[in-house]
């Protein structure tokens, strides 16, 4: 009943406070608002400021200033400089309840200055919600949140009473630490999850959460099949005969000091080392002879150089003499399931798992004891190395390419003449587009195949990855299957742009081809063009006149009948006037498509074509015939004409 009763208060409480916000808020703002306003207290001066922005972004927005200060009467103005400390309890009381019994809330009560309220860690006026990342309680906040107060050499990690003096220092080196600052892990522990948010109370306390009988249901919140593991370790023997003596979590995983745990291999590297440090030690594999030489400096100084031999190679026994003999390839999903995953699934795992000796394995790629992380300049899957990496096979001439890449010639040399391939190569860009952006790093599939990262279906989310303000205006476009429920198919990126070729769209060689891209599907509309200025110009070879996508846009065409076309009637004088300045209304409303071949849609071009055509025609056969006919009377006439004046001449002799 007491929680019903709280639960109307606090709803009636928001709703009225809701309703009188934007009054009393202003009324309020009119004076806080102001940077230099500042009150004494104790004899400190203190800032009464209280940014209106942020307040209107907070959590409490809805509520009005007289919502929490509830002593404050916006109609009786000005208020009494000092007053009451504001209540959290009627909206949050749970919160209150809790922190009122933790270590905080009894430390504020007894008057120590170096107690946290409410706002020390919320803040005053500029809450935010927890799942807000610019909050002080968003969960990669909390660390240094509470750190302020608990990190080495602050004030309250000198008290006396205080056992943990690193707490901080000590969680940052820990799995859970370095899940949070190294991985970027929302959902590894921190403060708050161990602790709680408010109910914080020291370990002997049976009510806290990292109490001797509650810590294991406080870790199990996120390792929930832990005690099943411990069941198989221990086989059950101490859990059923000495129950009093289970140890509890913090007995082997001491608090903030938690480190993921590496058991020593019971076969040390150096004794690999006796035989694979010998360069002449080789097998014969298949006919081949292969060499079994490891250099133990570039492995120390690889990727893997915390692991040690058995942890990859894992089929050999110490029983054994040698240990290692026929112990096969190193299964990498070991530590790379996803990734085996992968390739498996690849064009590269499929040939690799039927026997096909020219598909590549992981050590292909990756190398072998020598493997570096794509981010070392030297490794091979480093960004800059990728396409000669891929080139080994896939380069022109080479006997894969000739069998697997037959449709598509000098696959590695045409990207090194595309925009993405000068990025990378000329212009050092290491953001660039390279095989692996688009093909993927292990899962390379032909694109006929639906799963295949360059399929149709999939090719304009991948280009999506770096461009994704195109892709945002491409999906809303007419173009794009979740606009536009056709069953006929529609272009994506790679049928304007091509795959390894894409040129910059500003060059002469890209906007005089974009005109047969277009016509490749619209033939009708292509053809009228080039019946146009444009497109006449366009014949000629010029690429400053204005081509499709000048007119339609490249990525967000729409039908000229939506309000957001560059042609509708609300945006095409702007579109015009990106190469004509002056237009106007009357300048577009000429027809642009216009063609006197269509009857049904441009009727009276059609027939006033044709008049014209007839009436030029029947002038020209009416006086072509007049002409012909008129003809034998001129020779006639001029005939005569020589008589008369030779018999005039006679007539003088």
């Amino acid at each position: 009943m007491k929680k019903l009763t709280s639960v109307l208060f606090t709803t009636i409480f928001l709703l009225t406070s809701a309703f009188a916000q934007s009054k009393d808020d202003q009324v309020c703002l009119d004076c806080h608002n102001d940077k230099t306003l500042i009150a004494e207290h104790g004899g400190k001066k203190i800032s009464m400021f209280i940014n209106g922005k942020e307040f209107a972004g907070s959590v409490h927005k809805e509520i009005s200033c007289t919502g929490c200060h509830s002593d404050v009467n916006a109609d009786d103005l000005p208020h009494p400089e000092k007053l009451s400390k504001v209540n959290c309890a009627p909206c949050h009381d749970q919160a209150v309840f809790h922190f009122e019994r933790s270590l905080h809330g009894i430390a504020l009560k007894k008057g120590r200055f170096l107690a946290p309220t409410c706002a020390s860690c919320h803040g005053k006026h500029n809450i935010l919600k927890s799942k807000n990342q610019k909050s002080q309680t968003f969960v990669t906040n909390i660390p240094s949140l509470c750190g302020q107060c608990h990190k080495e050499g602050t004030q309250v990690a000198k008290l006396a009473n205080v056992s943990e003096r690193k707490a901080l220092q000590d969680y940052s080196e820990s799995i859970h630490g370095i899940g949070l600052y190294k991985s970027g892990l929302t959902v590894t522990a921190v403060c708050t999850s161990c602790h709680s948010s408010h109910d914080i109370l020291p370990h002997e306390n049976p009510l806290s959460t990292i109490n001797r009988n509650k810590i294991a249901s406080t870790c199990m919140q996120c390792h929930a099949k832990i005690e099943e593991v411990h069941l198989k370790v221990i086989r059950g023997e101490l859990w059923e005969k000495e129950t009093h003596k289970i140890p509890s979590c913090v007995d082997c995983h001491q608090p903030h000091k938690i480190r993921r745990v590496f058991y020593d291999a019971n076969y040390p590297d150096e004794n690999c080392m006796k035989c694979h440090s010998n360069k002449d030690l080789a097998k014969v594999v298949d006919g081949e002879k292969k060499s079994l030489f490891v250099d133990i400096n570039k492995f120390k100084n690889s990727v893997h150089n915390q692991s040690s031999c058995i942890k990859c190679h894992t089929n050999v026994s110490p029983s054994k003499n040698p240990i290692c003999l026929n112990s096969g390839k190193v299964d990498c999903s070991i530590c790379h399931a996803s990734q085996v995953d992968d390739y498996k699934i690849s064009i590269h795992g499929q040939k690799y798992y039927t026997g096909e000796k020219t598909a590549p394995y992981c050590t292909d790629c990756h190398t072998g004891h020598e493997a570096q992380s794509k981010k070392n300049i030297s490794s091979p899957t480093f960004a800059r190395n990728v396409p000669e990496l891929c080139g080994k096979c896939h380069r022109e001439g080479l006997s894969i390419a000739a069998t697997k890449d037959a449709s598509n010639k000098g696959i590695i040399a045409n990207y090194k003449e595309s925009i993405h391939g000068r990025g990378l190569i000329q212009s050092g860009l290491l953001v660039t587009a390279t095989c692996v952006d688009c093909h993927s790093s292990h899962r390379e599939l032909p694109k006929v195949d639906p799963r295949s990262t360059v399929n149709s279906l999939n090719v304009a989310t991948t280009c999506a990855n770096c461009h994704l303000g195109i892709y945002e205006a491409f999906k809303s476009s007419i173009h794009s299957p979740s606009f536009n429920k056709t069953d006929k198919k529609l272009p994506t990126c790679s049928d304007c742009h091509f795959s390894h070729e894409i040129e910059r769209v500003d060059l002469k060689d890209f906007r005089q081809s974009i005109t047969r891209q277009c016509g490749g599907c619209h033939k009708d509309v292509t053809s009228t063009y080039f019946d146009t200025f444009h497109g006449k110009v366009t014949k000629l070879g010029s690429t400053g006149a204005a081509k499709c996508y000048d007119c339609h846009g490249a990525h967000n065409i729409l039908p000229v009948s939506y309000t957001a076309s560059t042609l509708s009637r609300h945006n095409i004088i702007q579109t015009c006037q990106s190469c004509h300045p002056n237009s106007n209304r009357k300048f577009v409303g000429y027809l642009t498509h216009a063609t006197h071949h269509d009857r049904d849609k441009f009727p009276i071009l059609y027939f006033t074509f044709w008049f014209m055509v007839i009436l030029l025609v029947s002038t020209f056969t009416f006086f072509g015939v007049h002409t012909i006919l008129w003809f034998p009377k001129a020779f006639q006439e001029r005939k005569r004409i020589k008589a008369l004046i030779r018999e005039s001449e006679n007539t003088h002799e």
